[in-house]
């Protein structure tokens, strides 16, 4: 259960913006939570906005006690200490709203995915034209982490997307990346 919180805000300087910094956060905690098998840690991001488009300068880490301390034990934050102020570990505000954080894919490149299935399915440009129309590229105007993919080292945006709010918890298991299909954390 997601019963307390800690917030981790990036500190940008004049070589790195908080986007780069928040991606490169992300990426370390998404490397500790595999490692350490835990899926009962959330995220969510205070600094959310649609416009303008970001998720902010804070990462925010929900779970329990116990397994904030474990993750927060491990030295995962090696080479961004200098840049991340970390707050104490402290209880959940107990009248906050739930609402679910998650990942959001979209087919953003309509060209990429021609190509894709030319390798996969061995077509030509014209068959893999006929499969994939131009009509199915979406752009996306939610807000997204610059994160890198772990097997192909390729960048990418982890676009975010949040629930509704409700009045109550719904609780679940978080994925790797501390986002949840149905789980919920505390919003405030």
């Amino acid at each position: 259960m997601t019963t307390h919180y800690v917030d981790l805000t990036v500190v940008p300087d004049a070589e790195t913006g908080a986007p780069q910094l928040l991606g490169a956060l992300h990426d370390r905690l998404h490397i500790a939570l595999v490692q350490h098998r835990l899926d009962n840690i959330g995220v969510s991001f205070p600094g959310y906005s649609v416009i303008p488009r970001t998720v902010g300068a804070t990462l925010r880490l929900h779970g329990s006690d116990t397994s904030l301390r474990q993750l927060l034990g491990a030295d995962w934050l090696k080479g961004l200490r200098d840049y991340v102020r970390m707050t104490e570990i402290a209880p959940a505000p107990s009248d906050a709203p739930h609402r679910t954080v998650q990942r959001k894919q979209f087919k953003t490149n309509v060209e990429r995915l021609r190509r894709r299935r030319m390798r996969r399915k061995g077509e030509t440009a014209e068959q893999a034209a006929v499969a994939i129309p131009s009509s199915i590229e979406r752009t996306p105007n939610l807000p997204y982490l610059p994160v890198r993919s772990r097997s192909t080292s390729q960048p990418f945006c982890l676009f975010i997307a949040l629930g509704p709010l409700s009045a109550s918890a719904t609780p679940g298991r978080f994925n790797s990346y501390g986002l949840g299909g149905t789980a919920t954390v505390p919003w405030f």
